[in-house]
């Protein structure tokens, strides 16, 4: 849409207020709102100014004016609110130089995209995630000097057999059994169906959605793939919209990646391929229907894994589902079909168009425009650079033998090996001016903190393990 176009739908749509969100740097939105009498075909060029000193990650009051440029193609009618109501997602620019603020997430995928242009190599980078998330019925959480807790609880969760629910009509899905059950198993059909019409009506493609493998309600819904920015403008979205229609429905949803302990966590696989001239740069006749530049982008993907990950798995809780030999591919290993390395090439289809690489270590807690932007430039740095991904492994690397399971590399087994891994190795990053020094070194010292926040307090199961030292 043009901003002529989204004058037109608030118009015919009767609109009374335009909501102006913006992503910060964890990949929460935040946003303002006016009364539709302010919105004029001025503000796609000149924007709004907001107060952005209290945002996560941004630079302190000393340079808080900000302005809001809104991206007319993403303007929606949003479904949740009383009154008729437009939402567009924004740029976030220097009031003074004018230029991209360069600590704003959609901004960086901006770059990346004009980075990967200026190459030569490609002019489109398309991407697909499958994001996982949980539907719970109760969450309660605290952390105090003298005690600390969390519990959730859900309807379909195997701890729940014995419950009094008069009455407890059973059907609870045991511990990794939740793979595609039907109702009255699954009992979230209904609310996923919503959640996937809202996103079409908001004009979010989908291709399918299902329960997952854990119990407690988790699920997957896939969107389609589209080009870096609009991925990651659409990812934005459809968290609000699943946590919207699960809140209207008295339920909460949460993209942690591991809420609950002893079943499996929610994961994101990101799957992306290079275009040029509207053809598919990734089909050929190597290994997996691969061609050169496919295996390495491969290779660049291995290679930078430790530093991707402090972006594609940026939290604490990450690295309670990155644990080798379980849910989460961790080898640094690549593979046709092979769902245990963390690079896999899918093989639905023979299409050169469908040739493709998926990433599966990354979960649904990333900021999508920085872990898309990083996970193309880790690619595009194996291709300029001729990076060697090795020989495929066809293998279960769930069930290696030790001795050949200890010659694969893994991903780091904490936040804190993260962002000491992207400390070390974050120049493919800065290449173009995509990620900024400052944004690297500020993004890393906010990680530092969150580990800290972590590491210094005491845990519970620590009671149950030293407290009769």
């Amino acid at each position: 849409m043009t901003p002529s176009d989204v004058l037109a739908l608030a118009k015919e749509r009767n609109v009374k207020i335009v909501d102006f969100k913006f992503c910060d740097l964890h990949g929460s939105w935040q946003h303002f709102a006016v009364p539709v009498s302010e919105l004029t075909e001025d503000v796609f060029s000149d924007g709004l100014g907001f107060d952005g000193s209290s945002i996560r990650g941004w630079r302190g009051i000393e340079a808080s004016d900000m302005l809001v440029i809104p991206a007319a193609e993403t303007a929606f009618i949003d479904p949740f609110s009383e009154f008729p109501t437009l939402s567009i997602s924004c740029d976030v620019e220097d009031p003074i130089t004018r230029e991209p603020y360069d600590r704003s997430p959609r901004g960086i995928a901006k770059k990346a995209e004009e980075y990967l242009k200026s190459t030569g190599i490609a002019d489109t980078a398309f991407f697909g995630p499958e994001a996982e998330f949980f539907i719970f019925d109760d969450v309660r959480y605290d952390s105090t000097s003298n005690h600390s807790f969390y519990y959730v609880d859900s309807i379909e969760g195997t701890w729940n057999t014995a419950k009094e629910e008069f009455p407890n009509l059973g059907h609870k899905i045991r511990h990794k059994e939740g793979y595609l059950p039907v109702p009255p198993a699954d009992k979230h059909v209904d609310i996923r169906n919503e959640m996937i019409l809202t996103m079409i009506e908001a004009g979010i493609e989908i291709e399918r959605e299902h329960h997952e493998v854990a119990t407690a309600g988790q699920a997957e819904i896939d969107i389609v793939f589209d080009t870096m920015l609009r991925t990651g403008d659409k990812m934005c979205l459809y968290k609000y919209i699943v946590k919207n229609v699960a809140y209207k429905h008295g339920k909460t949803a949460t993209f942690m990646p591991k809420p609950i302990f002893g079943d499996n966590g929610s994961g994101m696989h990101v799957h992306s391929s290079l275009w040029k001239d509207n053809k598919p740069l990734f089909a050929g006749d190597l290994y997996g229907g691969l061609s050169q530049e496919a295996l390495w982008y491969i290779g660049g993907l291995l290679t930078h894994a430790p530093a991707l990950c402090a972006f594609t798995n940026p939290t604490n809780n990450s690295y309670k589902r990155l644990v080798p030999g379980f849910e989460a591919p961790v080898n640094l290993a690549y593979s046709a079909r092979n769902r245990s390395a963390i690079c896999r090439i899918p093989t639905y289809s023979a299409s050169p168009k469908s040739k493709r690489v998926e990433f599966r270590c990354p979960d649904p807690s990333a900021n999508p425009y920085l872990s898309f932007a990083a996970i193309m430039l880790a690619g595009l740095d194996g291709i300029l650079n001729k990076i060697d991904p090795g020989d495929a492994m066809d293998k279960n690397l769930y069930d290696l033998p030790p001795e050949e399971a200890a010659n694969i590399k893994t991903v780091p087994e904490s936040l804190r090996g993260s962002y000491e891994a992207l400390a070390a190795d974050h120049e493919f990053l800065t290449k173009g001016d995509v990620f900024t020094e400052d944004f690297v070194e500020n993004y890393i010292d906010i990680k530092r903190d969150e580990y800290d926040k972590v590491r210094l307090r005491t845990h519970p199961i620590e009671y149950y393990m030293y407290f009769d030292v």
